[in-house]
C-alpha cells in the first residue's frame, strides 16, 4: 500500500516518537515477533507437505464438512487443493476460486484500518474507548488496545446468542442489527475480566471498534475495507456484505450442524451476518486471503510500528503455543515456525488464513461446515503440513500431531456445542 503525503507526515511523526520516547508497552508477558529471517534461514524452509494438507483437508470431512479446501503460497509457487462438495444438492465438486464467509478473519480486516487510523494521528490505542465514543462504556479504564486484544472484560453476547445453535442462528439470520443493540447486548451480561487483566475473546470487542472505524472516519466500515484493503491489494474477491444475504458468483455454501446427534445439516449459506458485522461479515476466497495475509505481513498495509504493536502477543492457552497480538493470532508450530493470521467461525464454514512474520510463505484454508469443533481441528492439520513439510516417520507419531494435524483442539471463534 502507498502511503498519502499526509499519512507519510502521520508515521514519520509516529516513528520520531517511537525512536525518542519509546514505544508504549504492550500487556504483560507480551513477546514481540522476531524481526524477519536471513536469507539462509528462508532458505532452508521446508517445502509444503500437499499431502499432508490433502489429509487434513480429508480429515476434516470425515469429521462432517461437505468438503474443504486449501491454498499455499511460497517461494515454491502456488499449490491449491481441493476436495468433496461445495454445494450438496448439485454436487458441485470444490473449488479453490470459490468464494466464502471468512467469520472472525474480518477481525483482522477491522483491526488493519484502526491501525491505519492510529498511524495518521486519529486515534490512540491506549486512550478510552470513551474518548471517541462517550458513554458506550461502563467503565472508563477500557481502551481501544484491549478491544483488539479481547482483553476488555465485555461479555460475547454470542454465547447465550447461540446457545441452541441452529435456533439461535434461524432466529438471526435475517435480522439486522445496530452496533448499539449488539454492545447493549453484551453489558447486560456481566462482564469477564477487568479491563487489561486477561485475556478472553469476546465478538463484542470487535462490533465496539467497527462503531470506532465509523465514527472516527464518518465513513461505513465496508467502505473503509475497499479504500483501505481490497482496492489497494486488488482483491478482487474480497467484499463486506451487510445486510445482503446472497454470496456473488462462484461460491461454497455452508452447511452448520445442529446439537442434535443425527439431525439434517441446515445451509446456512444465506443470512445477513448482522449478529457480527465487523467482527465477521466479509466475504473473500483463499487467494485474496492469501494475498491479504502476506501482504500485512510484508508491511504493505502498516508502518513498521504499528505492525510491531499488532504482532506483539500475549498467550491464549497454557500451551505456550498460541498467542494474540491486535487482532492477529500467532500459532507456534511443532517445527519451530511462527505464523500470523486469524481463524473465522461463522455459521456454515470454519477459515484459516494465515502467514510467516517475513510474508514469504501463506496458507489459507476452509471446510463448509462449524458447530463441529472436530472438523475446526483437523483442518488445522493444514498449517503443520504447509509450513512445517513433511515429518520424520517418528514425529508423525508424537502426541503433537498426526501426519500434521494437531491433536490441540481448535481455538473456538463461536460457542460450539458439538
Amino acid at each position: 500500500m502507498t502511503f498519502s503525503p499526509h499519512r507519510r507526515l502521520a508515521v514519520g511523526a509516529t516513528l520520531i516518537a517511537a525512536i525518542v520516547g519509546g514505544v508504549t508497552p504492550a500487556a504483560a508477558h507480551a513477546t514481540t515477533a522476531a524481526p524477519s529471517a536471513p536469507a539462509a534461514s528462508r532458505a532452508a524452509a521446508p517445502a509444503p507437505d500437499m499431502e499432508g494438507v490433502v489429509a487434513a483437508l480429508n480429515a476434516a470431512m470425515a469429521n462432517g464438512a461437505p468438503g474443504a479446501m486449501a491454498r499455499y503460497t511460497g517461494p515454491e509457487g502456488v499449490q491449491a487443493r481441493a476436495v468433496g462438495v461445495r454445494d450438496r444438492v448439485s454436487g458441485a465438486a470444490m473449488d479453490s476460486r470459490a468464494r466464502f464467509r471468512v467469520g472472525s478473519v474480518s477481525k483482522t480486516f477491522s483491526s488493519v484500518v484502526l491501525l491505519q487510523l492510529a498511524d495518521e494521528g486519529r486515534v490512540e490505542l491506549d486512550a478510552p474507548v470513551n474518548r471517541y465514543l462517550p458513554g458506550l462504556l461502563p467503565d472508563e479504564r477500557i481502551t481501544v488496545r484491549h478491544l483488539l486484544t479481547h482483553r476488555s472484560g465485555l461479555a460475547d453476547y454470542t454465547d447465550k446468542m447461540f446457545a441452541q445453535t441452529v435456533p439461535g442462528f434461524e432466529s438471526v439470520r435475517n435480522r439486522v442489527f445496530g452496533y448499539r443493540e449488539l454492545v447493549d447486548l453484551s453489558l447486560s451480561e456481566p462482564r469477564t475480566t477487568e479491563p487489561g487483566a486477561a485475556y478472553k475473546y469476546s465478538n463484542a470487542n470487535f462490533v465496539v471498534v467497527g462503531m470506532l472505524i465509523e465514527e472516527i472516519t464518518g465513513k461505513p466500515v465496508g467502505q473503509e475495507y475497499e479504500r483501505r484493503i481490497i482496492k489497494p491489494l486488488r482483491l478482487r474477491n474480497t467484499a463486506y456484505v451487510h445486510p445482503d444475504t446472497r454470496v456473488e458468483g462462484l461460491h461454497v455454501r455452508g452447511y452448520l450442524h445442529p446439537d442434535e446427534a443425527g439431525a439434517p445439516l441446515v445451509d446456512s449459506t444465506e443470512q445477513t451476518v448482522s449478529w457480527a458485522q465487523s467482527a465477521g461479515a466479509v466475504i473473500s476466497n483463499p487467494a485474496d486471503l492469501n494475498t491479504f495475509m502476506t501482504a500485512l505481513m510484508r508491511g504493505r498495509l502498516l508502518s513498521p510500528r504499528m505492525l510491531d504493536a499488532m504482532t506483539t502477543v500475549t498467550p491464549t492457552d497454557a500451551t505456550n503455543t498460541r498467542f494474540y497480538g491486535l487482532g492477529l493470532r500467532r500459532y507456534d508450530l511443532s517445527c519451530g515456525t511462527q505464523v500470523y493470521g486469524h481463524t473465522g467461525t461463522v455459521q456454515g464454514y470454519y477459515t484459516y488464513a494465515f502467514a510467516t512474520r517475513d510474508g514469504r510463505r501463506g496458507l489459507s484454508a476452509m471446510a463448509n461446515t462449524s458447530n463441529r469443533g472436530a472438523a475446526n481441528t483437523a483442518l488445522g492439520g493444514s498449517l503443520e503440513a504447509a509450513f512445517c513439510g513433511k515429518k520424520p516417520a517418528a514425529a508423525a507419531s508424537s502426541s503433537r500431531a498426526v501426519r500434521g494435524v494437531p491433536v490441540l483442539p481448535a481455538e473456538a471463534d463461536l460457542p460450539e456445542r458439538r
